[in-house]
Protein backbone atom coordinates (compact mmCIF):
# COMPACT_ATOMS: atom_id res chain seq x y z
CA UNK A 1 0.00 0.00 0.00
CA UNK A 2 2.32 2.70 1.20
CA UNK A 3 5.25 2.72 3.40
CA UNK A 4 3.24 3.77 6.53
CA UNK A 5 1.62 1.82 8.95
CA UNK A 6 -1.82 0.69 8.76
CA UNK A 7 -3.62 -1.39 10.88
CA UNK A 8 -6.98 -3.33 9.23
CA UNK A 9 -10.02 -4.07 11.63
CA UNK A 10 -12.79 -6.40 10.35
CA UNK A 11 -10.69 -8.33 7.47
CA UNK A 12 -13.72 -10.28 5.65
CA UNK A 13 -15.73 -6.87 5.38
CA UNK A 14 -17.61 -7.02 1.90
CA UNK A 15 -17.00 -2.52 1.95
CA UNK A 16 -13.45 -1.55 2.05
CA UNK A 17 -13.07 2.18 4.07
CA UNK A 18 -9.71 3.68 4.45
CA UNK A 19 -9.30 6.17 7.08
CA UNK A 20 -6.13 8.37 6.81
CA UNK A 21 -5.33 8.84 10.75
CA UNK A 22 -6.10 6.51 13.51
CA UNK A 23 -9.44 7.99 15.24
CA UNK A 24 -10.11 8.36 19.22
CA UNK A 25 -12.89 6.66 20.72
CA UNK A 26 -14.29 3.37 19.67
CA UNK A 27 -17.92 4.02 18.22
CA UNK A 28 -17.40 5.27 14.71
CA UNK A 29 -14.74 1.85 14.12
CA UNK A 30 -18.37 -0.20 15.48
CA UNK A 31 -20.45 1.90 13.10
CA UNK A 32 -18.21 0.70 9.97
CA UNK A 33 -17.79 -2.57 11.21
CA UNK A 34 -21.71 -2.94 11.79
CA UNK A 35 -21.75 -1.66 8.43
CA UNK A 36 -20.10 -4.36 6.61
CA UNK A 37 -16.67 -2.57 6.14
CA UNK A 38 -13.10 -3.67 6.13
CA UNK A 39 -11.65 -0.69 8.01
CA UNK A 40 -7.66 -0.12 7.07
CA UNK A 41 -6.53 2.86 9.33
CA UNK A 42 -3.40 4.69 8.94
CA UNK A 43 -1.55 4.49 12.28
CA UNK A 44 1.64 6.41 11.34
CA UNK A 45 1.78 10.40 12.42
CA UNK A 46 3.22 11.54 9.53
CA UNK A 47 0.65 12.98 7.07
CA UNK A 48 0.06 11.66 4.07
CA UNK A 49 0.45 13.02 0.87
CA UNK A 50 -1.77 13.00 -1.99
CA UNK A 51 0.54 10.24 -3.87
CA UNK A 52 0.02 8.05 -0.99
CA UNK A 53 -3.33 8.52 -0.45
CA UNK A 54 -4.23 7.29 -3.78
CA UNK A 55 -1.90 3.95 -3.78
CA UNK A 56 -3.78 3.18 -0.63
CA UNK A 57 -7.32 4.07 -2.41
CA UNK A 58 -5.73 1.73 -4.97
CA UNK A 59 -7.92 -0.30 -7.05
CA UNK A 60 -10.87 -1.09 -5.06
CA UNK A 61 -12.46 1.49 -1.79
CA UNK A 62 -15.46 2.33 -1.25
CA UNK A 63 -14.95 5.23 1.09
CA UNK A 64 -12.57 7.58 2.90
CA UNK A 65 -12.41 9.23 5.85
CA UNK A 66 -9.58 12.11 5.68
CA UNK A 67 -8.18 15.25 7.20
CA UNK A 68 -8.28 18.92 6.91
CA UNK A 69 -4.18 18.34 6.35
CA UNK A 70 -4.64 16.77 2.85
CA UNK A 71 -6.03 18.21 -0.06
CA UNK A 72 -8.46 16.56 -1.78
CA UNK A 73 -8.89 17.42 -5.40
CA UNK A 74 -9.68 16.21 -8.82
CA UNK A 75 -6.89 13.52 -8.82
CA UNK A 76 -8.01 11.96 -5.90
CA UNK A 77 -12.17 12.14 -6.13
CA UNK A 78 -11.10 10.40 -9.92
CA UNK A 79 -9.24 7.89 -8.07
CA UNK A 80 -11.65 7.36 -5.33
CA UNK A 81 -14.49 7.29 -8.33
CA UNK A 82 -12.44 5.22 -10.45
CA UNK A 83 -12.06 2.48 -7.34
CA UNK A 84 -15.53 1.99 -6.98
CA UNK A 85 -15.52 4.94 -4.35
CA UNK A 86 -19.01 5.91 -3.10
CA UNK A 87 -18.15 8.51 0.34
CA UNK A 88 -15.73 10.95 1.21
CA UNK A 89 -16.02 11.87 4.96
CA UNK A 90 -13.83 15.40 6.32
CA UNK A 91 -12.92 14.36 9.88
CA UNK A 92 -13.54 18.63 10.33
CA UNK A 93 -16.20 20.86 10.23
CA UNK A 94 -14.33 23.30 8.03
CA UNK A 95 -13.81 21.71 4.54
CA UNK A 96 -11.40 24.37 2.87
CA UNK A 97 -9.05 21.34 1.91
CA UNK A 98 -11.61 20.06 -0.33
CA UNK A 99 -12.54 20.52 -4.01
CA UNK A 100 -16.40 19.98 -3.40
CA UNK A 101 -17.08 20.68 -7.05
CA UNK A 102 -14.74 18.31 -7.94
CA UNK A 103 -15.95 15.76 -5.85
CA UNK A 104 -19.48 16.32 -7.14
CA UNK A 105 -18.57 16.18 -10.59
CA UNK A 106 -17.35 12.23 -9.90
CA UNK A 107 -20.47 11.98 -7.97
CA UNK A 108 -18.63 11.77 -4.43
CA UNK A 109 -21.12 12.98 -1.54
CA UNK A 110 -18.71 14.70 1.09
CA UNK A 111 -19.42 14.53 4.44
CA UNK A 112 -18.31 16.77 7.14
CA UNK A 113 -18.60 17.12 11.21
CA UNK A 114 -20.57 19.86 12.37
CA UNK A 115 -22.08 20.68 15.76
CA UNK A 116 -19.72 19.21 18.23
CA UNK A 117 -17.09 21.62 17.83
CA UNK A 118 -19.11 24.04 18.76
CA UNK A 119 -18.68 25.04 22.70
CA UNK A 120 -15.20 23.24 22.81
CA UNK A 121 -13.94 25.68 20.27
CA UNK A 122 -15.66 28.59 21.94
CA UNK A 123 -13.87 27.57 25.30
CA UNK A 124 -10.47 27.06 23.41
CA UNK A 125 -10.57 30.70 22.30
CA UNK A 126 -11.67 31.91 25.16
CA UNK A 127 -8.89 30.58 26.82
CA UNK A 128 -6.68 31.66 24.72
CA UNK A 129 -8.12 35.39 24.96
CA UNK A 130 -7.42 35.56 28.66
CA UNK A 131 -4.00 33.80 28.25
CA UNK A 132 -3.03 36.84 26.02
CA UNK A 133 -4.27 38.90 28.27
CA UNK A 134 -3.65 38.29 31.57
CA UNK A 135 0.30 36.71 30.13
CA UNK A 136 0.35 33.13 31.14
CA UNK A 137 2.38 32.36 28.77
CA UNK A 138 5.58 34.80 29.44
CA UNK A 139 4.93 34.19 33.41
CA UNK A 140 5.27 30.98 33.62
CA UNK A 141 8.32 31.36 31.17
CA UNK A 142 9.76 33.44 33.83
CA UNK A 143 8.65 31.41 36.75
CA UNK A 144 10.20 28.34 35.44
CA UNK A 145 13.77 29.83 34.05
CA UNK A 146 14.35 30.73 37.94
CA UNK A 147 13.62 33.88 37.29
CA UNK A 148 11.22 35.08 40.05
CA UNK A 149 12.09 36.76 43.25
CA UNK A 150 8.70 37.71 44.38
CA UNK A 151 5.78 39.45 44.23
CA UNK A 152 6.23 42.76 42.48
CA UNK A 153 3.44 45.75 41.72
CA UNK A 154 4.35 46.02 37.93
CA UNK A 155 5.26 42.02 37.64
CA UNK A 156 4.12 41.20 34.21
CA UNK A 157 0.37 43.73 34.35
CA UNK A 158 -2.29 42.65 32.00
CA UNK A 159 -5.48 43.64 30.62
CA UNK A 160 -8.52 43.68 32.63
CA UNK A 161 -11.66 42.89 30.26
CA UNK A 162 -14.49 43.43 32.14
CA UNK A 163 -16.95 45.61 31.01
CA UNK A 164 -15.03 46.41 27.29
CA UNK A 165 -15.60 45.77 23.60
CA UNK A 166 -15.45 42.87 22.35
CA UNK A 167 -15.35 41.88 18.40
CA UNK A 168 -16.03 38.59 16.55
CA UNK A 169 -15.29 37.95 13.20
CA UNK A 170 -17.67 35.61 12.06
CA UNK A 171 -21.05 34.92 13.52
CA UNK A 172 -21.82 31.22 13.12
CA UNK A 173 -22.15 28.92 15.94
CA UNK A 174 -18.48 29.00 17.62
CA UNK A 175 -18.49 32.46 16.94
CA UNK A 176 -21.70 33.72 18.90
CA UNK A 177 -20.93 30.77 21.28
CA UNK A 178 -17.25 32.65 22.59
CA UNK A 179 -19.60 36.04 22.16
CA UNK A 180 -22.01 34.78 24.42
CA UNK A 181 -19.16 33.48 27.14
CA UNK A 182 -17.47 36.67 26.79
CA UNK A 183 -20.60 38.52 27.40
CA UNK A 184 -22.29 36.60 29.99
CA UNK A 185 -18.99 36.01 31.97
CA UNK A 186 -16.96 39.34 31.84
CA UNK A 187 -19.92 42.05 30.63
CA UNK A 188 -18.59 42.89 27.73
CA UNK A 189 -20.22 44.51 24.86
CA UNK A 190 -20.40 42.65 21.78
CA UNK A 191 -19.97 43.73 18.01
CA UNK A 192 -19.66 41.09 15.03
CA UNK A 193 -19.07 41.34 11.93
CA UNK A 194 -20.72 38.83 9.26
CA UNK A 195 -22.38 39.00 5.79
CA UNK A 196 -25.45 37.66 7.27
CA UNK A 197 -26.81 39.41 10.79
CA UNK A 198 -27.43 36.95 13.60
CA UNK A 199 -30.96 37.95 14.73
CA UNK A 200 -30.77 34.97 17.60
CA UNK A 201 -27.60 36.42 19.31
CA UNK A 202 -28.59 39.88 19.10
CA UNK A 203 -31.97 39.04 20.35
CA UNK A 204 -29.66 36.86 23.41
CA UNK A 205 -27.88 39.63 24.42
CA UNK A 206 -30.90 42.82 24.37
CA UNK A 207 -32.54 39.72 26.57
CA UNK A 208 -29.64 39.64 28.84
CA UNK A 209 -29.12 43.32 28.66
CA UNK A 210 -32.76 43.54 30.29
CA UNK A 211 -31.60 41.20 33.05
CA UNK A 212 -28.68 42.86 34.23
CA UNK A 213 -30.50 46.37 33.79
CA UNK A 214 -33.65 44.85 35.91
CA UNK A 215 -30.71 44.19 38.95
CA UNK A 216 -29.29 47.51 38.70
CA UNK A 217 -26.07 46.52 36.80
CA UNK A 218 -25.03 48.33 33.66
CA UNK A 219 -26.67 46.67 30.59
CA UNK A 220 -24.11 45.61 27.71
CA UNK A 221 -24.98 45.83 23.77
CA UNK A 222 -24.56 44.15 20.79
CA UNK A 223 -23.96 45.34 17.35
CA UNK A 224 -23.34 44.40 13.84
CA UNK A 225 -20.89 46.04 12.46
CA UNK A 226 -20.79 47.34 8.70
CA UNK A 227 -17.67 46.89 8.04
CA UNK A 228 -14.88 44.68 9.04
CA UNK A 229 -12.63 47.72 9.82
CA UNK A 230 -14.96 49.25 12.10
CA UNK A 231 -14.74 46.64 14.14
CA UNK A 232 -11.24 46.29 14.31
CA UNK A 233 -11.05 49.91 15.30
CA UNK A 234 -13.34 49.45 18.21
CA UNK A 235 -12.84 46.53 19.84
CA UNK A 236 -10.71 45.82 22.48
CA UNK A 237 -10.01 41.80 21.52
CA UNK A 238 -10.88 40.52 18.17
CA UNK A 239 -12.19 36.60 17.53
CA UNK A 240 -11.49 35.14 14.28
CA UNK A 241 -14.49 32.70 13.45
CA UNK A 242 -15.22 32.84 9.92
CA UNK A 243 -14.62 30.37 7.22
CA UNK A 244 -11.38 30.28 4.82
CA UNK A 245 -12.10 31.01 1.08
CA UNK A 246 -10.23 33.66 -1.73
CA UNK A 247 -12.47 36.41 0.20
CA UNK A 248 -11.03 35.63 3.62
CA UNK A 249 -7.43 34.93 3.18
CA UNK A 250 -5.19 37.33 4.43
CA UNK A 251 -8.51 39.19 6.05
CA UNK A 252 -5.93 40.44 8.48
CA UNK A 253 -3.51 42.14 6.65
CA UNK A 254 -0.70 44.55 7.57
CA UNK A 255 -3.29 47.39 6.71
CA UNK A 256 -5.95 45.99 9.26
CA UNK A 257 -3.76 45.39 12.11
CA UNK A 258 -2.99 48.83 12.27
CA UNK A 259 -6.56 49.89 13.04
CA UNK A 260 -6.09 47.91 15.77
CA UNK A 261 -5.81 49.27 18.83
CA UNK A 262 -2.23 49.14 20.47
CA UNK A 263 -3.14 47.17 22.96
CA UNK A 264 -5.37 44.69 21.42
CA UNK A 265 -5.53 40.91 21.69
CA UNK A 266 -6.08 39.16 18.14
CA UNK A 267 -7.55 35.39 18.69
CA UNK A 268 -7.44 33.00 15.85
CA UNK A 269 -9.23 29.45 16.22
CA UNK A 270 -10.29 29.26 12.93
CA UNK A 271 -8.12 29.00 9.91
CA UNK A 272 -4.21 30.11 9.73
CA UNK A 273 -4.75 31.48 6.21
CA UNK A 274 -7.02 33.83 7.20
CA UNK A 275 -4.30 36.34 8.80
CA UNK A 276 -0.72 37.33 7.06
CA UNK A 277 1.50 35.33 9.32
CA UNK A 278 4.39 37.80 8.25
CA UNK A 279 2.44 41.32 9.01
CA UNK A 280 1.30 39.57 12.43
CA UNK A 281 5.39 39.02 13.29
CA UNK A 282 5.97 42.50 12.58
CA UNK A 283 3.44 43.93 14.42
CA UNK A 284 3.92 42.30 17.46
CA UNK A 285 7.18 43.35 17.29
CA UNK A 286 6.44 47.09 16.78
CA UNK A 287 3.70 47.02 19.49
CA UNK A 288 5.09 45.25 22.53
CA UNK A 289 1.26 45.71 24.30
CA UNK A 290 -0.77 44.28 21.27
CA UNK A 291 -1.34 40.32 22.02
CA UNK A 292 -2.42 37.51 19.45
CA UNK A 293 -3.54 34.09 20.82
CA UNK A 294 -3.20 31.83 18.05
CA UNK A 295 -4.28 27.97 17.84
CA UNK A 296 -4.25 27.46 13.56
CA UNK A 297 -0.79 29.00 11.12
CA UNK A 298 -0.92 30.00 7.99
CA UNK A 299 2.07 27.30 7.15
CA UNK A 300 1.56 24.41 9.55
CA UNK A 301 3.00 23.05 11.05
CA UNK A 302 5.37 25.49 10.20
CA UNK A 303 5.97 28.77 12.21
CA UNK A 304 6.65 32.06 9.92
CA UNK A 305 9.90 33.35 11.29
CA UNK A 306 10.47 34.85 14.21
CA UNK A 307 6.91 33.92 15.56
CA UNK A 308 7.48 31.15 18.68
CA UNK A 309 10.26 33.99 19.37
CA UNK A 310 7.18 36.60 20.49
CA UNK A 311 6.90 37.13 24.12
CA UNK A 312 3.26 38.43 23.44
CA UNK A 313 1.95 36.09 21.08
CA UNK A 314 0.25 32.79 22.78
CA UNK A 315 0.88 29.49 20.81
CA UNK A 316 -1.01 26.26 20.72
CA UNK A 317 -0.72 23.68 18.38
CA UNK A 318 -4.14 23.33 17.01
CA UNK A 319 -6.10 22.43 19.79
CA UNK A 320 -8.96 23.92 19.50
CA UNK A 321 -11.55 20.68 19.07
CA UNK A 322 -9.26 18.52 21.36
CA UNK A 323 -11.25 17.46 23.95
CA UNK A 324 -12.15 13.80 23.95
CA UNK A 325 -15.95 14.30 24.04
CA UNK A 326 -15.62 16.74 20.69
CA UNK A 327 -12.84 14.48 19.08
CA UNK A 328 -14.92 11.17 19.33
CA UNK A 329 -17.49 12.94 18.22
CA UNK A 330 -16.45 14.12 14.68
CA UNK A 331 -15.24 10.22 14.51
CA UNK A 332 -18.64 9.43 15.22
CA UNK A 333 -20.24 11.42 12.30
CA UNK A 334 -17.46 10.92 9.58
CA UNK A 335 -18.23 7.71 10.44
CA UNK A 336 -22.06 7.88 9.92
CA UNK A 337 -21.60 9.95 6.88
CA UNK A 338 -19.35 6.69 5.25
CA UNK A 339 -21.63 4.04 6.67
CA UNK A 340 -25.04 5.56 5.79
CA UNK A 341 -23.82 6.74 2.23
CA UNK A 342 -22.46 2.71 1.86
CA UNK A 343 -26.22 1.69 3.28
CA UNK A 344 -28.52 3.32 1.14
CA UNK A 345 -29.60 5.55 3.98
CA UNK A 346 -30.99 9.29 3.27
CA UNK A 347 -29.53 12.49 4.63
CA UNK A 348 -30.33 14.11 7.75
CA UNK A 349 -30.91 17.47 7.58
CA UNK A 350 -31.61 18.93 10.68
CA UNK A 351 -29.48 21.34 12.47
CA UNK A 352 -29.29 19.05 15.53
CA UNK A 353 -26.61 16.13 14.88
CA UNK A 354 -26.64 15.08 19.09
CA UNK A 355 -28.73 11.94 18.16
CA UNK A 356 -25.93 10.86 16.66
CA UNK A 357 -24.07 10.52 19.71
CA UNK A 358 -26.48 8.89 21.63
CA UNK A 359 -27.29 5.00 21.74
CA UNK A 360 -29.57 3.76 19.02
CA UNK A 361 -28.12 6.91 15.88
CA UNK A 362 -30.74 7.98 13.10
CA UNK A 363 -30.28 5.71 9.89
CA UNK A 364 -29.04 8.19 8.26
CA UNK A 365 -25.88 10.20 6.94
CA UNK A 366 -25.76 13.17 9.79
CA UNK A 367 -24.03 15.96 7.09
CA UNK A 368 -23.35 16.34 3.22
CA UNK A 369 -22.10 19.27 2.28
CA UNK A 370 -23.14 18.77 -1.67
CA UNK A 371 -26.46 17.01 -0.92
CA UNK A 372 -28.28 18.98 -2.82
CA UNK A 373 -26.34 18.75 -5.83
CA UNK A 374 -26.11 14.73 -5.77
CA UNK A 375 -29.78 15.12 -5.17
CA UNK A 376 -30.01 13.22 -1.91
CA UNK A 377 -32.49 13.99 -0.32
CA UNK A 378 -33.35 13.20 3.36
CA UNK A 379 -35.50 14.92 6.19
CA UNK A 380 -35.96 19.23 5.91
CA UNK A 381 -33.27 21.28 7.74
CA UNK A 382 -29.98 22.12 7.53
CA UNK A 383 -26.31 20.66 7.94
CA UNK A 384 -24.20 23.95 8.03
CA UNK A 385 -22.02 25.44 10.78
CA UNK A 386 -24.49 28.57 11.04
Amino acid sequence: MTSHEWKIHNPDGGKRVVVTKDLPGDRWLQLLIRADCRVEICTSIDALSVAEIKAAIGSRCDAVIGQLTEAWGDTLFAALKAAGGRAYSNYAVGYNNVDVAAATRHGIPVGNTPGVLTETTAEMALALTFAAARRTGESERFLRAGKYQGWLPTLFLGKLLQGRTVGIVGAGRIGAAYGRMMVEGHKMHLKYYDLFPNPDLEAYIKDYAGFLKARGETPISCDRSDTLEDLLKTADCVSLHTVLDQSTHHLINAERLSLMKPDAILINTSRGQIIDEAALVAHCRTHPDFRAGLDVFEDEPALKPGLNELENVVLVPHIGSATSWTREGMAILAAANVASILMGFPVWQQPDITPFLKENPPQAAPSIINAPALNLVGPPGATTDR
